[in-house]
Parts: structure tokens; C-alpha cells; sequence
């Protein structure tokens, strides 16, 4: 995300290295090896969310909740987490979510060998399998910390690299079908945020779906609040409330008296159980 984990600067760079071109690809939706357990029900939401470095206050959160935006991301754990969450707790969790908030855990797990710059993790071919399950575990600790239970869905933050570097491309591949089962071990659906032009795309035209997320919080900023009209692969990939689409970074606006910047976002998908 736009300054979250990366700087603004670093985030641009690496995006310009990776190439903005997105590429159309048939396929079809993601598959999954969830466990034959009773899973709960899922909770969608279908609207605006926005998406911001550090959770706001409760006092922040009454204000903007004007009708605007109904979800908002929080960053849950990941030891490539950019900022502190002093606000973050299950208190908070249960304030905002009885005000009528949907919230949309992001977890800023390891990243990939070939990404440009340096970060607290980085994954290696050997190391991935063995990364993905650890953090997977971390990640469900974290969001069941927070009040959030077995049924939401956690979004693996995956910044850009490059896609084309085969050996780099299956070890992120790697890590993130060990995270994904074991999300889906614990109960927790598999999402994904990445990048139209690679992390995204890596997921989207894989040809073998298997533990691969089955929904994708793609970053294409080309100021369209849509999850349909612009998105670039094939039309029965993640449907049926499976999409999301950053559409808008480092937006500085007001809702009712105050004033953030955020992340603007296009909602279809899954988003946390609470309550």
C-alpha cells in the first residue's frame, strides 16, 4: 500500500521497475484446499473502504463514519508491518464494528528475493514453504487477538517485484500457497493485495490454481471505483464477492470535521468476523 510499508518514493520506483502494463488472461476462479470442516459463514461487503498507515483513532472513526466509506483496512501484524498501531486493539475492534464498520485485516508478511530494496523478511526458494506457514500462523494469532474470528478473510500484502523472474516468481508462489494453508487450517479464508502489472498478476494467471487466494485485492490507480470495468483478466476469475481494487492512493479529505490521508478502495470481498 502507497507509504505503508515502503516509502511513497520507494513504492513508486519499484512499481516503474516492475512496469505498469497489465496483461488480459483467461482462467479460471482460484482454487483452494480448504479443509472439509464447518467453516462459518462469510461476511462480505460490497461498497468504499479506505485504507490507511496507522488505524485511526475511535474519535476518528465516529466522525468518518458519514456514509462514505463503510470498511476500512488495518494492518494486523507482519514482521514488513511499516508502521505502529498504537490504536489497534480488541477494544478498538469492537468500538468500530459496533458503529458499523466492516474491517479488512492486512498482513505484511515476507517479501519477495527479488523485490528492490531491503526488508525485515524476505523470503528465499528454500526458505518460502517454511515462512509461509509460520507467518500464516502468526497472522491468524494476530487477527484472533483482535476479536477477529475463524471465518474472516486476512489479505497477504505482496508488494511488486518482478514477475518475470521465474525462480523469484515460483518461491512467492511457494510462500503463499504454505500461507494460505495455513489459513484455511485455522478457518480463515485466503486474501490477497498486490499489483495489476506483477504480485497481483502472479496470482491471476497462474496455471496451477491449487492453494493459490481466492480473492484478490488488486493495485491498479487509475481513479475508478469499480471492481468490473477495468479488471484486466478473465471474466469468471473471482467472482461472486471475491475483488477489491485500490483505485486511489495518498487522498487527503475530511469526513465529518476531520481531515486524513488514505487509500481509496473499490470493496466486493470478504472482510473480518466480529461481534
Amino acid at each position: 500500500m502507497a507509504g505503508h510499508r515502503q516509502s511513497k518514493k520507494r513504492r513508486y520506483v519499484t512499481w516503474a521497475v516492475v512496469g505498469a502494463a497489465v496483461a488480459a488472461g483467461a482462467g479460471i476462479a482460484a482454487q483452494t484446499s480448504m479443509a472439509a470442516t464447518a467453516w462459518p459463514a462469510q461476511k462480505t461487503f460490497t461498497g468504499r473502504a479506505f485504507d490507511t498507515c496507522t488505524a485511526p483513532s475511535q474519535s476518528t472513526m465516529k466522525a468518518w463514519h458519514t456514509g462514505f466509506y463503510g470498511a476500512a483496512a488495518v494492518y494486523v501484524g507482519g514482521r514488513n508491518r511499516g508502521c505502529a498501531q498504537p490504536n489497534l486493539t480488541s477494544s478498538w475492534v469492537k468500538y468500530v464494528s459496533g458503529l458499523g464498520w466492516k474491517l479488512i485485516p492486512l498482513y505484511v508478511g515476507a517479501q519477495p528475493p527479488c523485490q528492490s530494496g531491503s526488508n525485515p523478511e524476505k523470503l528465499t526458494a528454500s526458505t518460502a514453504a517454511s515462512l509461509g506457514a509460520t507467518d500464516a500462523a502468526d497472522a491468524v494469532a494476530k487477527a484472533s487477538a483482535l476479536g477477529m474470528k475463524a471465518g474472516s478473510a486476512i489479505y497477504l500484502d505482496m508488494e511488486a517485484y518482478d514477475s518475470t523472474n521465474t525462480s523469484c516468481n515460483n518461491a512467492v508462489l511457494t510462500y503463499v500457497r504454505a500461507f494460505d494453508k495455513g489459513l484455511h487450517a485455522k478457518t480463515y479464508r485466503a486474501g490477497y493485495y498486490g499489483f495489476t502489472s506483477s504480485s497481483a498478476k502472479a496470482i491471476a494467471t497462474a496455471s496451477d490454481k491449487t492453494d493459490l487466494p481466492g480473492n484478490l485485492w488488486y493495485a491498479l490507480w487509475d481513479k475508478e471505483n469499480t471492481t468490473t470495468t477495468d479488471w484486466p483478466w478473465g471474466a469468471t476469475q473471482f467472482t461472486d464477492h471475491s475483488r477489491a481494487h485500490q483505485y486511489m492512493v495518498n487522498s487527503k479529505e475530511a469526513h465529518g470535521g476531520v481531515t486524513l490521508t488514505v487509500d481509496r478502495d473499490a470493496w466486493d470481498a470478504p472482510v473480518a468476523v466480529t461481534g
